[in-house]
């Protein structure tokens, strides 16, 4: 038998705005109309990749969790995913050698792009 992840699920504190940022910045879609509290994104048809689900939090502190997007271009898709409003993480120590950028998404939320 096989574990696999079904759904990565985020801490948010603006649904709408999480649900642009989320897929935009990895083509995906709303796999139906979101709840009051909670969406479901999946990847746009024909696309594979691992669900997210966004539930609304009432806590300001970005909560704990963590996505890495692996990509063949980490410095285009890190330019992009600024662009839609990620910040890089400021205070963030890279060791030598690192394939890795860690970014905050609007929400405050850390994830890393990394060099395939």
């Amino acid at each position: 038998m096989t574990i696999e992840i079904g759904s990565i699920v985020w801490g948010v504190t603006d649904l709408q705005r999480s649900i642009s940022f989320w897929s935009q910045a990895l083509h995906y879609r709303l796999k139906r109309e979101p709840d009051v509290d909670f969406a479901i994104l999946t990847p746009e048809t024909g696309k594979t990749g691992t669900q997210l689900s966004l539930k609304l939090c009432t806590s300001e502190q970005p909560r704990r969790h963590h996505i890495d997007l692996f990509s063949d271009d980490q410095k285009t898709e890190v330019a992009r995913l600024l662009t839609l409003g990620a910040k890089l993480k400021e205070d963030w120590t890279y060791e030598e050698g690192s394939d890795y950028k860690v970014l905050e998404d609007p929400d405050g939320n850390t994830f890393c792009v990394v060099q395939r």
